[in-house]
């Protein structure tokens, strides 16, 4: 069951966010930009209130270097359209699990991002967190 309502365009176009934010770090560091943007939509918090669709989640203004920069035209393929319904299906993995942030730092990875700690690297990509009861839904299961 989905965690998320998502139609076959909203499928692409997480696939084409997927893609142009992390195919270089291959299925896994693509698997995990999804998970981010999934827990945006699910959590309701911070940032991402509001946020209820994959449109609105992928096209927030500064979100997303991908789409930011304009490296964010290419087509979906079956490859990210199956990672993307993997994570529209609620499919977590670490460090993502619960992050609403990431980035890539030209070294290492800060301590804090947008004053949420740290929990983990993939690759090139540093994940973060949020703290405190502020945004509980994103530890919330399916």
């Amino acid at each position: 069951m989905a965690v998320v309502k998502a139609r076959t365009s909203d499928i692409d176009l997480l696939a084409r966010l997927l893609r142009a934010e992390a195919e270089g770090e291959g299925t896994q560091g693509m698997l995990l930009v999804g998970n981010v943007g999934i827990n945006r939509i699910r959590a309701n918090c911070s940032d991402f209130v509001g946020l209820r669709t994959i449109p609105q989640m992928v096209y927030q203004p500064h979100a997303f270097e991908a789409v930011t920069h304009g490296y964010f035209y290419q087509r979906a393929r079956d490859t990210e359209r199956r990672l993307a319904r993997r994570t529209v299906q609620g499919e977590r993995v670490c460090p993502a699990k619960y992050s609403l942030w990431y980035f890539r730092p030209p070294g290492d990875c800060p301590a804090t991002w947008y004053d949420q700690p740290f929990v983990g690297r993939y690759k090139l990509h540093c994940f973060y967190e949020p703290t405190g009861e502020e945004c509980e839904n994103v530890y919330t299961t399916f």
